[in-house]
């Protein structure tokens, strides 16, 4: 190729006088001599001397002669350099013994030496270019092949397959015995279990400490690979039993919370999908059970083991306990999978601390992964407590009941029978149920029941302050101590009694204290989940449909729907967690049914005294009541032996919303509100001069009448004939 560059250099000029033009010139040359020929002078044009056809042949002679070269070169050099390749893989395919001697000389001292130097033999049939190195090696950890040499050789297949299959134990072996790895590379006699082992993958168990701390072991099966798989099937019997199954990993309907709105979902859910497979998750040891009858009915049981059964006597007399379904009604959360049919699966004393949205998947308090297709959420609330409570101290907390769950209810029970007096703080439902149901109890006994509220009367917040005053002094007769207008400014812990100093100066003294002071909607996934709560109302912001997003949804307390008809709202009863969780179920089959119903809560304050309300009861909106002369059969009592039930929301939420029918019986005016006597009547809620809440009090089995005057949203002229549709005069 330098021959040719310099030859090149030499004939430069006379390439450089033939231009383009001369190339086109020499072309016609060839092809037609004679037309081309006056065209000639042009060839002036270029920068050399005009040159003729023999002078362009000779170009292309040139030019030709540098390709041809040129390729040879590159043919020449590539192959040089395949060949030069290749003898470098080559010289480094002849020196694969230099990677044995490495593993003997940092991990193996020289200790043990030249017993077996015949056990090369099985090495230099497998590969005969390692027998040189191997030699000195082997001699090394010649103990334990020495071993292993008494036992009946396999046949050189199953001998390649065991050899493969022992370096997968060898770095454990390495930690007891670090001569191990030189043996299993260069003796293939220690394979007879591990061909086992290829079969039944739990087998090499057992040959790791055969080989690593008892290598004199291994001479006693000498019979076949049999003998010394035998062994090793015992330890993998032991290995799964740590991690059984004990949940599925996929739930196409996955509920979060165990309460009354999961369990209305989960068998809505069940009727319009026969085949579900439905999966409750509950942080709570119980099944689903319904949360009334823990401040009310149990209460008055005579059952002393009332505690253990939770059973109890509606005021009808009928017995019944607070869970929905008994065990035998759920499937086992194991075969909820293999279930032909479906089911409901309840997995109780697990708590989900994170949602995935986007993976479909949430984590459980032991980091638990499940997914899920649809998903539900229906945390409910956590109880509220008093600043100044959470303040005082341990001493004063371990006296504090924060009552929401059947072990709150056994702990009062119990603090009932062993102390001798209680202060309940909270004039609200929950804390004047549980009043009056202490109260009943102290007659028997020498508890003192005290409550105290900020408010004038129990339930100043919902009921008018008549009939607040009016239900004040009928839970003073059942025993309580009212204290009103009362706000509790600091608690501590003083000469064994829990004491409570008031803003106005005054100090209770108590031994328990029940903080009955509201409900904080559960929205601790709503941070991972990013799920919007809202700033007004709190819980978990949904729309009509109950979904905060295309694949979940939230009933109970802890949603924060929109009302079609009364805006957006909260709402934390017992109807509303059936009703929202019954819409939930169909909508996350597919119904897609807005929440147009108008849920109902009711309170009993004894066999003798209840109420029902629907829609926005605020005693700050302008109320008119309309009273009549209560009669036996308008007691709590009376009303659950006609309905059959005690949880009287359970039959009335499947009530149909009739046109109702005005009372014919001519009766008197209603009794006027400055009368102490409110036996019975009907109090009708007003905003901008429309019903928008109704209480009946003291009457029952009306609520579908309530419920469609709320619903039609019509200005009433004279609220006394409207409350004559709910036959309050008759007898």
């Amino acid at each position: 190729m330098w021959t040719c560059k310099n030859l090149w250099k030499k004939l430069a000029p006379l390439a450089r006088s033939s231009s383009t033009l001369c190339r086109q010139n020499a072309r016609g040359v060839l092809f037609n001599n004679e037309r081309r020929l006056p065209l000639v002078p042009q060839a002036h044009m270029s920068s050399g001397t005009p040159g003729g056809g023999g002078d362009n042949n000779l170009y292309y002679l040139l030019v030709g002669a540098t390709c041809v070269g040129g390729g040879f070169y590159a043919y020449r050099t590539i192959k040089g350099d395949k060949e030069r390749y290749q003898e470098r893989i080559n010289e480094i395919a002849s020196r694969p013994n230099k990677v044995v001697p490495e593993q003997p000389i940092t991990e193996a001292p020289g200790e043990q030496a030249a017993e077996t130097p015949q056990e090369i033999a099985p090495v230099t049939e497998d590969a005969p270019v390692e027998t040189p190195e191997v030699t000195p090696i082997v001699e090394e950890v010649s103990p334990e092949v020495a071993a292993v040499e008494q036992e009946d050789p396999p046949t050189t297949p199953e001998a390649e397959i065991a050899t493969e299959s022992v370096v997968e134990p060898a770095p454990e072996e390495s930690v007891g015995m670090p001569d191990a790895d030189p043996v299993v590379k260069s003796e293939p006699s220690v394979e007879p279990s591990p061909v086992e082992v290829t079969e039944e993958p739990p087998a090499p168990v057992e040959p790791t400490p055969v080989a690593g701390s008892l290598p004199a072991e291994t001479a006693e099966p000498q019979t076949t690979t049999e003998s010394a798989a035998e062994p090793a099937t015992v330890a993998p019997a032991e290995v799964p039993a740590p991690t059984p199954v004990e949940f599925p990993s996929h739930a196409p309907y996955l509920l979060i919370g165990g309460g009354t709105a999961s369990f209305a979902a989960a068998r809505s859910i069940r009727a319009r999908d026969p085949g579900a497979r439905v999966l409750i998750i509950t942080d709570e040891p119980d099944l689903p059970y319904m949360r009334p009858p823990l401040s009310k009915e149990l209460w008055f049981s005579d059952d002393p083991s009332v505690v253990d059964t939770l059973r109890f006597k509606q005021w009808n007399g009928k017995e019944r306990s607070i869970y929905f379904q008994p065990p035998s009604f759920y499937v086992s959360p194991q075969d909820l999978e293999k279930v032909e049919n479906g089911g409901v699966a309840v997995l109780t004393g697990k708590k989900v601390v994170h949602m995935d949205v986007r993976g479909n998947k949430v984590t459980l308090s032991d980091d638990t992964e499940i997914s899920y297709d649809k998903c539900l959420i229906a945390t409910g609330g956590i109880p509220r407590n008093l600043q100044v409570i959470e303040r005082a101290g341990e001493e004063v907390t371990k006296r504090t009941t924060l009552f929401r769950k059947v072990e709150d209810f056994k702990a009062l029970d119990k603090v009932s029978r062993d102390t001798k007096s209680i202060t309940i703080i909270g004039g609200g439902f929950l804390g004047s149920e549980l009043a009056c149901a202490l109260g009943r109890r102290s007659a028997d006994s020498d508890l003192e029941v005290i409550q105290m509220f900020p408010e004038k009367g129990n339930m100043g917040k919902v009921l008018p302050e008549y009939l607040s005053n009016w239900t004040t002094a009928k839970v003073k007769s059942e025993g309580v101590a009212v204290i009103t207008e009362a706000l509790v400014k600091a608690v501590s812990f003083k000469d064994g009694k829990v004491e409570i100093k008031l803003k106005d100066g005054r100090v209770v003294k108590t031994d328990h204290i029940v903080a009955a002071v509201g409900l904080e909607p559960s929205v601790e996934l709503a941070k991972s989940a990013g799920l919007e709560v809202d700033s007004d109302f709190g819980g978990f912001r949904v729309n009509a449909e109950l979904q905060a997003r295309s694949n979940i949804w939230v009933a109970g307390d802890a949603a924060c729907f929109y009302d079609i008809r009364l805006g957006r709202r909260r709402v934390e009863h017992h109807d509303h967690a059936v009703v929202s969780g019954r819409l939930a179920g169909e909508n996350m089959t597919g119904a897609n049914k807005p929440y147009w119903h108008q849920s109902m809560f009711w309170s009993d304050l004894g066999p003798d005294v209840g109420y029902e309300a629907i829609g926005i009861v605020d005693s700050s909106l302008p109320t008119v009541g309309v009273f009549a002369k209560a009669t036996a059969k308008d007691t709590p009592k009376a009303a659950t032996e006609k309905s059959g039930t005690g949880i009287r929301s359970e039959s009335e939420t499947e009530g149909t919303a009739n046109s109702p029918v005005a009372s014919s019986t001519p009766e008197p005016p209603p009794v006027p509100e400055q009368k102490d006597n409110y036996g019975k009547g009907v109090i009708f809620y007003l905003r901008d001069k429309v019903v928008v809440g109704i209480i009946l009090w003291n009457v029952f089995n009306r609520m579908p009448v309530a419920r469609k005057i709320i619903k039609d949203g019509e200005e009433h002229a004279d609220l006394n004939e409207v409350a004559k549709l709910f036959n309050i005069h008759d007898d």
